[in-house]
């Protein structure tokens, strides 16, 4: 008897944990979404680098820019589904995302978590800092570091080859809670930061660099990170 209600048990965590996954796009229009692109300010009739196509959300990379949310995230997990369509290039998922264009007049204050090919996972500190193991090594002399244009801002990821090929659905698992991120690509560990300057904020996608299609921009609230 123990054992049939600890079975069921386990299937209500199981049912409860899922029912808390959602998605924040709903690949039929931007509601809970906006798009800050600097070239659009002084033509709002521009060409908008971000739509949606057969069911996918698109970037199309240039004019460069963010998909950002409207509301303010914190204690999440968050997996995407993404793939380069044609030339590998480069994008980012941007994490604890606040100010607006506090770098290259573009760029939000946030932590990025990069997603340009071969490079998936590294870290990017914009406006914001995060720790990591063997400092040095991955981010470069100390004296260099920083989080601003000019320092050393990017922090190698922890792998090679983690990465499909150009084409193939590549999917990038992110966990964020209190002061630490760790992050996942196709399965594998890339990366894991902590004493991070921020816990939460909004989540943005790039355009910048390469056209890359998203099927999956899944939410789901976490109280501790995956091993």
């Amino acid at each position: 008897m123990k054992k049939v209600f600890f079975i069921a048990a386990l299937i209500v965590s199981s049912l409860t944990i899922n029912a808390q996954t959602r998605s924040l796009f709903n690949f039929k229009n931007f509601d809970g979404w906006h798009i800050d692109v600097p070239a659009l300010d002084n033509n709002p009739n521009g060409k908008n680098p971000f739509i949606i196509r057969n069911g996918l959300l698109v970037s199309l990379a240039d004019p460069q820019g963010h998909i950002i949310t409207d509301s303010v995230y914190e204690n999440y997990r968050l997996e995407v589904e993404y793939r380069f369509a044609a030339k590998p290039g480069n994008c980012g998922v941007i994490l604890h995302a606040s100010t607006p264009r506090v770098l290259y007049a573009m760029f939000p204050k946030s932590i990025e978590a990069q997603l340009m090919h071969k490079n998936a996972g590294d870290f990017w500190c914009i406006g914001e800092d995060i720790s990591v193991p063997d400092m040095e090594k991955r981010r470069g002399p100390k004296k260099n570091w920083g989080s601003v244009d000019g320092k050393e801002r990017r922090i190698v990821n922890l792998t090679d080859n983690s990465e499909k090929p150009v084409g193939e659905w590549n999917t990038m698992r992110v966990e964020c809670l209190g002061d630490q991120i760790k992050v996942w690509v196709n399965g594998d560990l890339v990366n894991h930061g902590f004493n991070c300057t921020v816990s939460k904020g909004q989540i943005a996608l790039q355009a910048e660099g390469s056209e890359v299609e998203f099927r999956k921009v899944d939410f789901t609230p976490i109280t501790q990170l995956s091993n």
